[in-house]
């Protein structure tokens, strides 16, 4: 609706409280307030609000009824109009639908005879669940706090860690009913400017009635929407949107959601963890090619196991193809039926696990995965090499720190099972060179979805230094390709010769203790 089609707010306040009633009859969970306020009773109000958002006891609405009913009703509008209430977040609406959109916030919107706009006066919002621990992306060092439902008490703990006037935050609407807030933070001079209009432009290219979640936008925003992997890496960690902000990525927070999407993304980046860089750098790369073995297995391993134990069983040492052939004696299925019947065995354990609430999901996984697997093995319906395979497979999937990025190669693992049953070795190789050509085809709002594996002269291959083989965190100077190329210089040391600085302090330091004794 055009500026000029909406309704203003009137000095007459029955025919503001007629419009306000409009848009909220029967609405049972609005409240409704006609009062009398001032020192004499004689300046009428309309005060509305939802019901669970508000405290009329305590809260700043409580204490800023109780100050304008000691006023006159000239003293009243002339604090309305000089905007003198002293709340900071105080906000006037001139038309009757902004006033409705910010009651819709939780706040709550007064409106006083005689005074042409309506006051939204904050309060405690809608209900969440508060700031929690991380219950995913486990790290052993690091802070242990997780995003709530609140975009804007997200919002608050990034730049907690990041106090900085340049971080900026830029509020956005999704969702035609829903009217969702959408948050985009970044920092000002880090992000590549055209990155920030290209993720709004994405934001406003679709309409739809209503956003409950970031996943709603991740699909919707993605331009390849059929890849198994995601474009849009995600995060419950405010230490880990904290880092990929400084990096000169830009942070997308739906509300009510406590997963905030981080973009743009590659590969490596859904191997990297928090502490990582809270680590030294031997067990941080110890750590990453645990990472990127397990990714791999997670998605050949049964394949590869049906296309050794049909097609190539030359390549096995005797010993173990006749071990091979034993564990089988008795088994009716073929190989890729075994194969099948426990992993879908297996994905519905996991789908169960997931389903069932609290300490019963975990027993049913472990219980049910170890009951399962041991009577399919004494019923010879599978083979125990099988149930081996299977479950290094899930151990394999288990390690890829990203549960979405995971996802990817549980689905592949069943093109893989397909294409080696069908082929052997070679249908193993022709699944690789089809999922890489695939990878390498793959962007994420620019950026190739295989940095630094391709492209990494974009950045003077300073991101190999945190590939694989994570360099030393004194050796990490430039922020990777995402961030502007006016400011990739993130780390430098005081002094022409760091050495020498180095040691000069080393004697002084002696010195100093030398001499304390």
């Amino acid at each position: 609706m055009s500026e000029n089609q909406k309704c203003p707010v009137s000095t007459d306040l029955t025919q503001n409280i007629e419009e306000m009633e409009f848009y909220f009859h029967d609405c049972a969970d609005i409240k409704k307030k006609q009062m009398k306020l001032g020192r004499n009773q004689d300046t009428a109000c309309y005060l509305t609000f939802i019901e669970v958002s508000v405290d009329m006891g305590t809260s700043a609405l409580g204490e800023t009824l109780k100050y304008l009913n000691g006023l006159t009703r000239d003293e009243i509008l002339c604090t309305l109009q000089e905007n003198a209430l002293g709340i900071s977040d105080a906000t006037y609406f001139p038309t009757i639908e902004e006033a409705v959109s910010g009651l819709l916030t939780g706040e709550a919107i007064l409106f006083v005879d005689g005074f042409d706009r309506a006051v939204k006066i904050p309060d405690d919002g809608y209900p969440n669940m508060g700031i929690t621990e991380v219950d995913s992306e486990k790290v052993i060092r690091g802070s242990n706090e997780g995003f709530c439902d609140s975009v804007k008490q997200n919002a608050a703990l990034i730049r907690k860690r990041i106090r900085s006037p340049r971080v900026k935050v830029r509020g956005l609407k999704a969702g035609i009913r829903s009217n969702t807030n959408v948050y985009l933070v970044y920092v000002e001079d880090l992000a590549n400017p055209g990155l920030v209009k290209e993720i709004e432009k994405r934001l406003q290219d679709f309409t739809i009635d209503g956003i409950l979640d970031s996943g709603m936008l991740e699909q919707l925003a993605e331009k390849k929407w059929y890849s198994p992997f995601p474009q849009f890496q995600t995060t419950q960690r405010p230490d880990r949107a904290a880092m990929a902000v400084l990096e000169g990525r830009v942070i997308v927070m739906c509300d009510n959601s406590p997963i905030g999407l981080i973009l743009p993304t590659d590969y490596n980046s859904f191997i990297r963890t928090s502490d990582d860089y809270y680590s030294r750098f031997e067990i941080a790369t110890f750590g990453r090619i645990l990472r990127y073995l397990a990714s791999f297995f997670a998605m050949t391993l049964p394949g590869f196991y049906l296309a050794v134990t049909n097609f190539h069983t030359q390549i096995l040492p005797t010993t173990l193809l006749l071990s091979f052939a034993e564990a089988r004696q008795g088994v009716p299925f073929p190989a890729v039926v075994e194969v099948l019947i426990m992993e879908l065995s297996f994905e519905l354990l996991r789908e169960a696990g997931v389903r069932l609430p609290g300490a019963m999901g975990n027993t049913i996984g472990i219980v049910g995965g170890l009951i399962i697997g041991q009577a399919a093995v004494e019923a010879n319906l599978v083979s125990p090499i099988v149930v081996i395979v299977i479950s290094f497979t899930a151990l394999c999937s288990f390690a890829i720190p990203n549960e979405e990025f995971a996802t990817a190669f549980r689905i592949l693992k069943f093109f893989f099972i397909a294409v080696c049953a069908w082929l052997g070795y070679f249908g193993m190789l022709l699944g690789l060179l089809a999922v890489l050509t695939h990878l390498s085809h793959l962007t994420s709002f620019g950026i190739p979805y295989l940095m630094p594996f391709v492209g990494a002269d974009l950045n003077d291959y300073e991101d190999e230094r945190d590939f694989i083989w994570r360099q030393p965190l004194r050796k990490l100077r430039r922020r990777p390709v995402y961030a502007n190329p006016k400011e990739r210089t993130k780390l430098t040391f005081s002094g022409k010769n760091r050495g020498e600085v180095c040691s000069q302090k080393t004697i002084k330091f002696q010195a100093d203790r030398c001499s304390a004794f």
